[in-house]
């Protein structure tokens, strides 16, 4: 075998293996303009309570697509509009907005809030499970940029035990916590670019 045909075969198997990458991404436009009407162009949700989807790991993004499809996570809004789509669209639309950078923090920092939410996400130990630059991974969503009212309030619903097809270990993990730190850790986390 001659060093140019080598070459031509590890050519030939690498754009191999890659296709399916390929042909995944492709799929995803087709879906993807459906999903910015709420979560926003590339993922960058502008709209309040509704979450960013840029940079989030692949797998949560996964995971939250199946839970809704099967009725287990309850989003109004979102109620049908995952039905009957098959596992390698939701893949295909993971991959996508995984891959998507999130949006530096625009607000300002309440230096005092701030530094309360630094401290009490420290103390709660919240970077053990979404790591300590809270960038999240595998089923652990990223929390460093996501939208302050978001955060707030998903960790109301889950302190309230109303975050159905959630973490329960979350109900857990802000049990007796007060609003006014609920609020000083969606601010410091939101305002964190990684």
């Amino acid at each position: 075998m001659t060093l140019r045909f080598q070459w031509k075969v590890l050519a030939f198997l690498g754009a191999a293996m890659l296709a399916p990458l390929f042909s995944a991404a492709q799929a995803v436009p087709s879906r993807a303009p459906m999903c910015s009407a709420c979560h926003g162009p590339n993922g960058n949700s502008q709209l309040k309570d509704v979450p960013s989807l840029a940079g989030q790991p692949k797998i949560f993004i996964e995971n939250q697509l199946v839970l809704i499809r099967e009725g287990m996570r309850d989003i109004a809004q979102m109620k049908g509009m995952l039905d009957n789509v098959p596992d390698s669209e939701l893949t295909a639309l993971a991959v996508y907005y995984a891959s998507l950078p999130i949006a530096k923090p625009t607000a300002k920092r309440q230096a005092g809030l701030f530094a309360r939410g630094e401290t009490l996400s420290q103390e709660m130990r919240c970077g053990i499970c979404h790591l300590p630059t809270y960038v999240g991974r595998e089923q652990m969503p990223r929390l460093a940029g996501q939208r302050e009212d978001y955060l707030l309030y998903t960790m109301r619903a889950m302190k309230a035990n109303q975050a159905v097809g959630r973490d329960s270990i979350m109900i857990a993990s802000l049990y007796g916590i007060s609003d006014e730190d609920l609020q000083a850790i969606s601010h410091y986390l939101s305002r964190l670019a990684n």
